[in-house]
């Protein structure tokens, strides 16, 4: 029982730590809302539109994945956003440092192999969901804008939903540095919308 408190003691620390990074970071917006200025924008763009402060994301008629890159490169940083689900089944997600074998995404909406709702946990390549988010069926709001906070601090992995804690992951060999991406799913015929897009470096 004593080891149980012990471990649960330390658990509480490390998110309470990870929720003081978080905190400390200066935010700075990287979606002004009318246009794309900053990101990298796909050839032949048909995807991602700025509206009225939204970034509207939508599948094209060949139904190709495409994912907005920032041109700004991060090593330990946070990410928020807010995201409306829309039309379709939505299988989307924030890139953390890329999105190499040693990038993890933060799942948002239907994972495409477990074919349920995974947002909130990190998705590897080659690995699949290693880790779970708690309390995300939950706190998820399909019919209005929820509000993620993914974390990138060295190896580990912390991200809030709506403003609760979900999830801390921590990887092995990781990329330590670079861009922050919005996917949207290959093979899959969803709209998406964000806003309120904001990175902030944790020093």
């Amino acid at each position: 029982m004593r080891t149980l408190l012990f471990i649960a003691a330390v658990l509480l620390v490390s998110v309470n730590i990870n929720a003081q990074e978080a905190a400390k970071a200066k935010m700075k917006t990287v979606f002004k809302g009318k246009n794309l200025k900053g990101w990298i924008i796909p050839n032949n763009n048909i995807w991602w539109t700025a509206e009225d402060g939204i970034l509207h994301c939508k599948s094209g008629p060949n139904l190709k994945g495409s994912t907005l890159w920032t041109k700004k490169r991060y090593q330990d940083f946070v990410v928020e956003l807010d995201f409306l689900f829309g039309d379709g089944t939505i299988d989307t997600g924030i890139f953390m440092r890329g999105d190499g074998p040693n990038s993890p995404q933060i799942q948002i909406g239907i994972s495409g192999s477990l074919k349920r709702d995974m947002t909130g946990s990190p998705y590897v390549p080659k690995k699949g969901y290693p880790k779970e988010a708690t309390k995300a069926k939950e706190l998820l709001k399909k019919e209005d804008w929820n509000t993620i906070r993914a974390q990138a601090v060295g190896n580990v992995y912390d991200v809030w939903l709506n403003g609760e804690h979900v999830m801390t992951y921590t990887m092995d060999n990781p990329l330590l540095e670079g861009p922050v991406g919005l996917q949207l799913h290959g093979k899959t015929d969803m709209a998406v919308d964000f806003r309120n897009i904001k990175i902030g470096k944790v020093k």
